[in-house]
């Protein structure tokens, strides 16, 4: 029998997540749905972009306040106003994210993938420079190069990161290619991989438990799965299949799930759906918990 293997969430819910239609979480809102995924067991809260101005760093003042356990993560770019921003905030705990596909480099950035190298290293020093701790996000990884993501990675590494995101950006991913994308991947990288899948093909759910079951050891989720255009990987879903499908282990506590969803449908003006799964009627936590 396959040892039980231990992944953490980092939960985007309140960065990527209120990229969704129609969502706007007000500052008390952000405090409520951190304390309350802390208090779930949530490992990391990715709390939003603090470059975004003032009223997005007074939100993330509050949470950082807070004293939670849950480590927290400020999301930035690789340039130098997202950085000071985050520190100036008092965050400790910063994600640089670089595009690695040629499509968002040259189309997108109008640049080349070595200026995208040397902003990283300058962006991961800068950070280091205040005490932080890094993770790097390689945006755009499923239509990217392989070998370039691994450069990436290793250039990250080099320096100190502590993990690297491989994003499906764009949700265009199946569960046979991730398969076949993180066997390759996982043996040449360098440091420990977080997943982050979009659901634009009602995929990322399925796309987030391979890359876990093909050795990533975190996954990028958000509350109900919102985020931008179609959304994210669902947290309650993704863990809960992780536990009770998989018989594996996560350290996040699946009675807290309804009082996480109702926070976020309350502060997003959105109604809890009862057909979805774990969350809704139709298939709900005390069902998993017996058949777990």
């Amino acid at each position: 029998m396959q040892d039980a293997r231990t992944i953490e969430i980092v939960d985007t819910t309140l960065r990527d997540g209120e990229q969704s239609p129609n969502i706007v979480f007000s500052a008390q809102d952000k405090l409520n749905i951190a304390t309350a995924l802390d208090k779930a067991g949530v490992t990391w809260i990715e709390a939003g972009v603090p470059v975004m101005g003032e009223e997005e760093q007074e939100a993330m003042k509050m949470i950082l306040s807070a004293g939670l356990q849950a480590k927290v993560i400020a999301w930035n770019r690789a340039l130098k106003n997202d950085i000071l921003s985050s520190v100036s905030c008092g965050f400790s705990h910063l994600h640089i994210s670089v595009p690695v596909s040629d499509l968002h480099i040259e189309q997108k950035l109008k640049k080349s993938r070595e200026w995208v190298l040397e902003n990283l290293k300058q962006s991961i020093l800068l950070a280091q420079s205040f005490g932080c701790t890094v993770s790097v996000g390689a945006e755009d990884a499923s239509r990217g190069d392989r070998e370039y993501f691994l450069q990436v990675a290793n250039i990250a590494a080099e320096l100190g990161a502590v993990r690297i995101r491989y994003a499906d950006t764009v949700g265009c991913l199946n569960p046979l290619g991730v398969h076949s994308i993180f066997q390759e991947l996982i043996p040449r990288c360098p440091l420990p991989v977080e997943v982050h899948m979009h659901n634009d093909f009602g995929l990322a759910n399925a796309n987030t438990l391979v890359a876990l079951a093909a050795g990533a050891e975190l996954a990028s989720t958000t509350i109900g799965g919102i985020g931008e255009r179609a959304g994210n990987a669902a947290l309650e879903e993704v863990v809960t299949a992780w536990q009770v499908v998989y018989g594996m282990k996560c350290h996040v506590n699946r009675s807290d799930f309804p009082h996480l969803s109702h926070l976020v449908m309350q502060a997003g003006n959105k109604d809890v759906f009862d057909y979805k799964p774990i969350i809704g009627n139709a298939f709900t936590v005390d069902n998993a918990n017996k058949i777990a």
